[in-house]
């Protein structure tokens, strides 16, 4: 999509209650009586209306936001957003009783997510994804991750990345782009989990890079998917052609996975139910963040819960997302979600807050760019008509947004 013309005026929101999220702010950064001015998609200056240069007032266009709350535009870090169909019949299987290896024998599981979108074309996966893109625009998310996973193979890989691409050619969102080959075992790799990972290695990696499809590479390191060894031969290649790394860690069991990927530098580790200690340190000491995923959490209804107090006391920072995915959170409510973090897990209402919005950017490596509001940044905002920034998170199933704004515009 475009930035803000060249040449047009400054947009300035004023009357406005602002949560800056800035770093080393108190809290969320609260300004009262604020204001944000915006030139050329960027924010020029966020802070106390009455502290506001003179010259952003001349010949701007002015919004009164009547004593609304602004933040920044929320980004959900972490989603599978790019698949074909659904699995709400295995959904009903569960339900009924059938176990998850009932479920895989009756054709479910991932392998019934990859024969769908091997059988769609790149134009049904936009046309199917559109609609979760937009509820997640509906409830102000400005930014959001899309990984790849269910083609495993380069064509249909590929294909996935593309359509994430044109996700954020056909909507105002910034669309950040994940290659996510190392998910799960195709079915014609026949248990040779070896041989998939160096075609992963040696064949996949190479020509996404190439072709700049992704912007990042990320793997499923658990006992249902793969080891730690063949997860550092992907990173290995990964680091080595300049693509950042992430990782499915710890969800299901501890393989050491947080601590794996702070051994890579990865910009996030993701679920972390199991994540120990040791995995704790590591993480904060690499800068690695948290990302916590409650709707994986309450869809498999998963008990051990991510350890939060191990990450407060490390001061590892935590990011919030939807995981949207057709098998176990299909979940494309950012507000939603912030309500489960909060309630499931004992997340704050600043933590949340914060976990979608600066954590979420610094997860993706965008904190440069997005995430807060301060001067320099892109103009990515949320103005909400709430009285505190708590309803956010309080409320189920009510969306407060009143207006969104993506570069300016």
């Amino acid at each position: 999509m475009p930035q803000e013309e060249k040449g047009a005026r400054n947009r300035l929101w004023r009357n406005a209650r602002l949560a800056t999220l800035a770093e080393g702010a108190e809290g969320l950064g609260v300004v009262e009586n604020g204001a944000v001015v915006a030139s050329q998609g960027r924010i020029v200056y966020a802070g106390p209306e009455a502290e506001m240069p003179a010259a952003l007032l001349a010949g701007s266009e002015q919004i009164d936001c009547e004593g609304r709350w602004i933040t920044p535009g929320l980004i959900d870090c972490h989603t599978h957003l790019v698949h074909a169909g659904n699995r709400a019949n295995e959904f009903e299987m569960r339900l009924a009783g059938a176990t998850y290896e009932e479920v895989a024998r009756a054709g479910g599981g991932i392998v019934s997510s990859v024969k769908a979108l091997r059988a769609a074309s790149e134009e049904q996966l936009v046309a199917e994804s559109l609609p979760r893109l937009d509820a997640l625009i509906a409830e102000g998310v400005t930014t959001v991750e899309i990984k790849s996973g269910y083609g495993l193979d380069l064509e249909n890989e590929s294909k996935s990345l593309a359509a994430a691409r044109r996700l954020g050619e056909q909507r105002p969102v910034t669309v950040r782009t994940t290659f996510l080959g190392a998910h799960a075992l195709p079915p014609e790799a026949n248990g040779d989990k070896g041989a998939y990972i160096a075609k992963v290695v040696d064949e996949m990696l190479p020509a996404i890079a190439a072709t700049g499809l992704a912007d990042a590479v990320d793997g499923f390191c658990e006992g249902i998917a793969f080891s730690t060894d063949e997860i550092s031969r992907v990173f290995t290649a990964a680091k080595a052609l300049g693509l950042p790394v992430k990782l499915h860690a710890d969800q299901l069991s501890n393989l050491h996975g947080a601590a794996l990927a702070a051994s890579f530098g990865a910009l996030s580790a993701d679920h972390l139910e199991y994540t120990d200690e040791d995995g704790a340190a590591a993480m904060a000491k690499a800068g690695t963040v948290a990302v916590i995923l409650p709707g994986a959490f309450y869809f498999i209804r998963e008990t051990k819960k991510p350890p939060l107090a191990l990450f407060r006391r490390y001061g590892v920072r935590m990011a919030v997302a939807t995981d949207n995915n057709p098998g176990t959170s299909p979940l494309t409510s950012l507000l939603l979600t912030m309500n489960m973090a909060a309630t499931l897990f004992g997340m704050t209402v600043d933590e949340c807050i914060a976990g979608t919005t600066r954590e979420a950017a610094r997860a993706l490596g965008l904190l440069g760019e997005t995430g807060t509001l301060e001067a320099g940044k892109w103009a990515d905002l949320a103005i909400w008509d709430v009285e505190r920034p708590a309803e956010l998170v309080y409320r189920m199933g009510y969306n407060p947004l009143h207006q969104r704004v993506w570069r300016g515009r």
